[in-house]
């Protein structure tokens, strides 16, 4: 498949290829990508200076398995930086333009859920070591994963059917067998939803109006909804800006100017050379987040233990919870204040309902209000693995309350 170079608001990149004609589950499936998605030739600069003029040399997996379900890659779309935040990104533009039917994205704290709020489409982030990171340009390894948006769960059930699964390119992933995605029937007076009573703390009046009438529709609906207390619950923000900053840190290593990265002119020596060199590669929202995670590596790296101490506690709190409740609902808030985020304290803010699934590693999916629902979208949760019930309870919700 060829490409050519394209730039408009949505896209940084458009394929110039045929629509495979070639029989498969995903057979003419326009499926759009970010640019920290490698498909082999196609510019891959992830949204940074730090990989200008950088080209895929192979697919990544994902991109291998759904072009040979019949998908068609109909491009790349505009990005933040290595997907970091939302600031300068476009995601769901193209679902939102009708150029695309399904888009692949890194979600590192919520980015897909959040986008997916904006755009007026479902977002899903699957379990981790769900889907192999192979070929992913990512920065925090133990919390990022490929996402994907599309206009209904169902669509998006049979992507990651086709992209889940073991990769020996991919050593990250877990030795455990993938769920079946075969669609199952979900049966409301038998299934119970947990609400968290502090994810309630905070909401704006309006927002929290909106958010009970959305309870108050699942309970229309038949659903059991049991309010429960996970009092550990606000430290899940901390917990991700220092465990991921000290990940980013670390991965953005290679970004020297000798591995991959450009080279500043004008150094006297090596030292200088990688400095000044580091220090043109990166924007200063994500800069700011490797001087974090820098700080907390070599300063007070008794921090960053003890933040791992407690993702592992609030990792057992989450199971628990989870042993409760089928699913878990939560609001699904886009916390940026006027304007984009400039600062990582107002990205933190914006992502403050979402970065619980990227600590934990557990499925979420955000749900659209519908045309007649009279509500809020929405985030459902479940037990890591849970993907493909969760996605049966998103099918069963976008059909009752009628999807995009």
């Amino acid at each position: 498949m060829t490409a050519n170079t394209f730039m408009d608001s949505v896209f940084v990149y458009r394929s110039s290829g045929a629509a495979p004609a070639g029989d498969g589950p995903l057979r003419g499936l326009r499926v759009a990508v970010q640019p920290s998605i490698s498909v082999a030739g196609w510019p891959a600069e992830a949204g940074s200076n730090a990989l200008a003029k950088f080209r895929a040399l192979e697919d990544a997996t994902v991109v291998q398995r759904l072009r040979q379900a019949g998908a068609f890659l109909c491009g790349s779309t505009r990005m933040s930086e290595f997907g970091f935040g939302l600031r300068g990104s476009e995601a769901g533009g193209a679902l939102r333009e009708r150029s695309a039917d399904a888009e692949l994205m890194l979600d590192h704290m919520g980015e897909s859920r959040l986008a997916a709020v904006r755009a007026g489409v479902c977002g899903f982030k699957p379990s981790w070591g769900l889907v192999s990171r192979f070929g992913l340009i990512g920065l925090i390894p133990s919390m990022e994963c490929c996402a994907v948006l599309s206009s209904s769960p169902r669509q998006i059930r049979e992507v990651i059917k086709t992209a889940a699964g073991q990769d020996g390119l991919d050593f990250s992933l877990p030795d455990e067998k993938s769920p079946d995605f075969s669609p199952h029937k979900i049966d409301p007076k038998n299934t119970t939803i947990g609400v968290i009573s502090e994810t309630l703390a905070g909401l704006q009046p309006e927002y929290e109006k909106m958010f009970r009438a959305s309870l108050d529709a699942l309970r229309s609906e038949g659903f059991k909804l049991r309010e429960m207390s996970f009092p550990d619950f606000p430290l899940f923000p901390l917990v991700h800006q220092i465990v991921g900053s000290v990940e980013a840190s670390s991965a953005a290593g290679r970004y020297d100017s000798v591995r991959y990265g450009p080279r500043a002119p004008g150094a006297k020596n090596w030292n200088e050379m990688y400095l000044l060199s580091r220090g043109i590669a990166f924007g200063p929202l994500v800069k700011s987040y490797l001087f974090q995670g820098a700080f907390f590596q070599f300063e007070r790296y008794e921090a960053f233990e003890d933040a791992c101490r407690i993702r592992a506690r609030l990792l057992a709190g989450m199971k628990a919870l989870t042993a409760q409740a089928d699913f878990l609902v939560f609001p699904a808030v886009d916390g940026a204040p006027c304007g984009e985020p400039a600062t990582l304290a107002d990205t933190y803010a914006q992502f403050d309902s979402t970065l619980f699934a990227n600590v934990t590693g557990q499925p979420a999916l955000c749900l659209p209000p519908g045309r007649s629902a009279g509500h809020t979208a929405i985030q459902l949760a479940g037990p890591r693995l849970s993907d493909a019930r969760l996605l049966d309870l998103g099918e069963y919700l976008t059909d009752t309350w009628g999807g995009q």
